[in-house]
């Protein structure tokens, strides 16, 4: 197996991550304010606590990812 390939596959998948990321602005948005809601002043971000937004976040990405022709 070439490590070039997988170089490029790796380069291929960073290349399309800005369409992904636009499709999923919104869940993006949703997960950002959960995050920055939870560490407000001197409070660190914890485990599950914007879990649920995460997985928004995460199936919409992966979703998108699948729609995108390779």
């Amino acid at each position: 197996m070439s490590g070039s390939n997988v170089w490029s596959r790796s380069r291929e998948k960073l290349r399309l991550f800005p369409e992904v990321f636009a499709q999923c602005s919104a869940e993006a948005a949703v997960y950002g304010k959960c995050v920055a809601a939870t560490t407000t002043g001197r409070h660190e971000l914890k485990k599950d606590l914007c879990a649920k937004e995460f997985e928004a976040l995460k199936s919409c990405f992966l979703n998108a990812a699948k729609k995108k022709p390779r």
